[in-house]
């Protein structure tokens, strides 16, 4: 273990008057929307980007305090140290700080008060021009008996913006026009209104098809705009899943999004028309972005096929793989999740696992790379897979997790929402159009984040078959 690896304090006794010590800290937007967290401090100067580039800013800046608490962090952790007690403390803050600007901290000893311990400094904060950003003093107690330690762990944090990956991934669809879409029997206002938002965000134009009268109370009740908006009037949800069916056979819309009925009534009305079949199984993907997880992660399927067969999962897999490339990763990780990373007789989904994997090194799953069985520790950490002595790529670098069935699949998608804060959106893929499922506890952002998917998928479809009657119409 080498000496950076310890801290060791100054007491009073070795401390004079002139003495002084320094640090260089450069600021980056994860320590503005750290301080922002944990100060509460959420002033939009520092947090948002339309805001601070019309104010005299001309750009986010860092929370005044920030600058003190570099103060503090030299105070405490270099001269004097560990032992130090905090007493008080003046600023004055000169200049904004920006970020990508780097700060030298400096903390000169002014005064010595050997009843108390007390220690006095004057303290200046200047930027990477030499321009004066904070000035000011401050007061503490030096220890008095001499520390060697091992430096302490800083505790981490773990910043997620939901907002701000929501805007990126909606930037995905920026460029692309929108693309009909059937709504099918929106007749709730979770599923009309999601609908109408992804339509002003600019993914969809929504043909509403169901009992018009219904539709149009609901909008009513909930003061939403249906002017411009196309409906096709039909008396049930069996009767609106089998018309958006039929325009979608015919090219009229690219993409179905179920509203207020249950997802069998839409996918057997889809199954019923060869035109919209592709020789493929038709499987469910949940797209979520995770707070402990640095990237988005593919999880299917948890919503469509309850007990899939081999064969099954190779569509199942194959149509994971090649959203994922829609969405911009160019060769997909897939972990094929089983309850252990050994192969064994007693749990068909481990050998499912060993035989999908082989099946992509014979090119039987084309795009992607596969490993499995990996349980889900040790397919989400490469640490849980170094223990296990495991050597894969994939391990802690997964982009799809491919569950063994329904039942463990929802269960994993339920607790990465609701245990683990993720957002997500889904879809399904297989067909000749993308389908958009969304939940009644669906949030807003969820049903757009969707409708986005939906659209990736439609607009990749344009390009891998000529333009149809539906290129006339948009």
């Amino acid at each position: 273990m080498t000496d950076t690896e310890f801290i060791e304090n100054v007491t009073f006794d070795e401390i004079a008057i002139g003495q002084s010590a320094r640090l260089l800290r450069t600021l980056t937007l994860h320590d503005i929307q750290a301080f922002a967290a944990v100060s509460g401090d959420t002033n939009p100067s520092h947090l948002s980007d339309e805001f601070a580039n019309h104010s005299p800013f001309q750009g986010v800046v860092a929370h005044g305090m920030w600058g003190g608490a570099l103060i503090s962090g030299l105070l405490g952790n270099q001269f004097p140290g560990a032992g130090t007690v905090y007493l008080d403390q003046m600023l004055h803050f000169v200049k904004q700080v920006h970020v990508g600007d780097t700060l030298v901290v400096t903390a000169t000893v002014t005064q010595l008060v050997p009843e108390s311990r007390r220690v006095e400094f004057d303290c200046t904060v200047v930027n990477q021009r030499g321009e004066l950003v904070l000035r000011g003093t401050a007061g503490v107690q030096a220890p008095s008996e001499k520390v060697r330690m091992e430096k302490p762990s800083a505790p981490r944090i773990q910043l997620f913006d939901p907002e701000a990956r929501f805007k990126d991934l909606l930037s995905k669809g920026d460029g692309l026009e929108a693309v009909r879409c059937a709504v099918v029997h929106p007749c709730d206002r979770e599923s009309l209104s999601g609908a109408l938002d992804a339509a002003g965000y600019g993914l969809i134009i929504p043909v509403l098809i169901g009992p018009e009268l219904r539709i149009r109370h609901v909008a009513k009740e909930h003061n939403l705009d249906l002017t411009g908006v196309e409906i096709i009037d039909v008396p049930h949800s069996h009767e609106a899943a089998e018309r958006a069916a039929d325009l979608a056979a015919s090219g009229d819309v690219e993409i179905l999004m179920k509203g207020s009925l249950h997802t069998d009534e839409l996918i057997i009305a889809v199954l019923k028309r060869p035109s919209l079949r592709t020789g493929r199984r038709m499987s469910h993907v949940f797209r979520f972005d995770i707070p402990m997880y640095p990237k988005p992660l593919l999880i299917t399927d948890a919503a469509l096929n309850i007990f899939p067969t081999l064969k099954e999962k190779v569509d199942i897999v194959q149509n994971a793989i090649d959203f994922a490339r829609v969405l911009g990763v160019e060769v997909p990780k897939v972990a094929i999740l089983s309850a252990v990373e050994t192969v064994n007789p007693d749990i068909p989904s481990t050998v499912d696992a060993a035989a999908l994997c082989k099946m992509a090194e014979r090119g039987q799953i084309k795009g992607g790379v596969l490993d499995g069985p990996l349980a889900f520790d040790n397919a989400i950490s490469r640490d849980a897979a170094k223990i296990k002595g495991i050597v894969s790529s994939v391990s802690g670098d997964a982009d799809i997790m491919a569950v063994p069935d329904l039942e463990s699949g929802n269960m994993l998608a339920k607790q990465l929402e609701y245990l683990a804060g993720a957002s997500g959106s889904g879809l399904v893929l297989g067909a000749r159009v993308p389908i958009a499922l969304t939940s009644r506890a669906d949030g807003p952002m969820s049903r757009v984040a969707s409708a986005l998917l939906a659209k990736l998928a439609a607009h990749n479809a344009r390009r891998n078959r000529p333009r149809q009657d539906w290129a006339k119409k948009n």
